[in-house]
């Protein structure tokens, strides 16, 4: 029988360990919703900690994912993949990463005790995330020299494939577990999730350029490089020549985090209306410290100062997430600066 929805401490202690921005978002969530959401991340993680080890070669990595991809779905013995996994887990040289590698068979467990609508869901969406992760093992080869995505087309799927299917995904458990949702259609908040998540991406993007670039791979389209006389090859050693198409992008970046605003914005509920719209809020703060500099800063990992996070937490809370002093708050994060900061969460 499933287990009822609630935290395990193991849980949590792995979402605390490697999520800084989305285990806030599921502290947040309703019981019902809070094990399937955790479920999926801590399973994607796993995933993606395989796709990103680069002490691998393409085809062990490949291999790798494909079997957690399989016990996921139910093809190939939890025992087995979890054996695998424990075995690959010496490879990851933070121990947070580690220690979830090493738990991949307990996921595998949490999945098996959802309830039947919400497992059939975690699996179809960590098919599209497990398929984006294929992609990225296969375009970006040790073995390769450093490449481009070749036009926004691949970049736009890619980011569908990793996160866009992600907001499609939370939108569809919240019509089902919480009655009256949202006052917009579920299509309709289906298509602001998927832009949400796609924009939620871009930032990862737009943010990561540099340590991208020097791991050999770039997600910004060839063909716009081209057209401003780039090189993919020349970027590794000099960011800044992104120029205009990081800042397209990082424009685009803001344009769909905007949209996650309008998605939270049509939420009923005030505790999912605040956990939907921390990871916009987030995301719009630390794009606003990136366009203080642009590309030039590739290089240095941009984050948002843990008191600013508190601050927003602590807002959204004196607040009881009012959509109106939420939408402030939102305006107040794009600022660039300083002054864009929020760190007096009185009203």
């Amino acid at each position: 029988m499933p287990q009822p929805s609630r935290f395990a401490p193991d849980m949590l202690a792995l979402l605390r360990g490697v999520s800084r921005s989305f285990y806030v978002s599921i502290r947040l969530l309703p019981a019902p919703l809070r094990r399937p959401i955790a479920v999926a991340y801590l399973l994607a993680r796993a995933c993606d900690t395989v796709a990103d080890t680069a002490e691998l070669a393409t085809a062990p990595r490949r291999e790798m994912l494909e079997t957690l991809a399989a016990a996921i779905e139910g093809r190939v013995a939890a025992q087995d993949a979890a054996a695998q996994a424990e075995r690959f887990a010496p490879l990851q040289h933070d121990p947070k990463e580690r220690a979830l590698i090493e738990s991949f068979g307990q996921c595998l467990q949490w999945l098996q005790a959802l309830e039947p609508e919400d497992r059939d869901d975690v699996r179809g969406v960590l098919r599209s995330i497990a398929r984006g992760q294929a992609l990225d093992i296969e375009r970006f080869a040790p073995d390769l020299p450093l490449r481009a995505l070749a036009t926004a087309q691949e970049l736009d799927e890619y980011t569908y494939l990793v996160a866009g299917c992600v907001g499609e995904f939370w939108t569809d458990l919240c019509f089902r577990h919480l009655p009256a949702f949202a006052d917009r259609p579920r299509q309709e908040m289906r298509e602001l999730g998927r832009a949400y998540g796609m924009g939620l991406q871009l930032v990862n993007i737009v943010r990561d350029a540099g340590e991208d670039l020097a791991l050999g791979r770039c997600y910004f389209p060839a063909d716009e490089l081209a057209a401003i006389g780039v090189d993919p090859v020349g970027l590794k050693d000099d960011p800044a020549r992104l120029g205009e198409v990081w800042a397209r992008w990082h424009a685009q970046a803001g344009r769909q985090v905007a949209l996650g605003m309008r998605y939270a914005d049509a939420v009923a509920s005030r505790r999912v209306r605040a956990a939907s719209a921390m990871p916009a809020l987030l995301a719009a703060r630390t794009l606003a410290l990136l366009g203080e500099t642009g590309p030039q800063r590739a290089p240095q990992k941009v984050k948002v100062p843990r008191r600013e996070v508190r601050a927003m937490m602590a807002r959204l809370a004196w607040t009881l997430a009012g959509r109106a002093p939420m939408q402030a708050l939102y305006a107040r994060l794009v600022v660039p600066g300083p002054r864009g900061g929020w760190d007096n969460p009185a009203p």
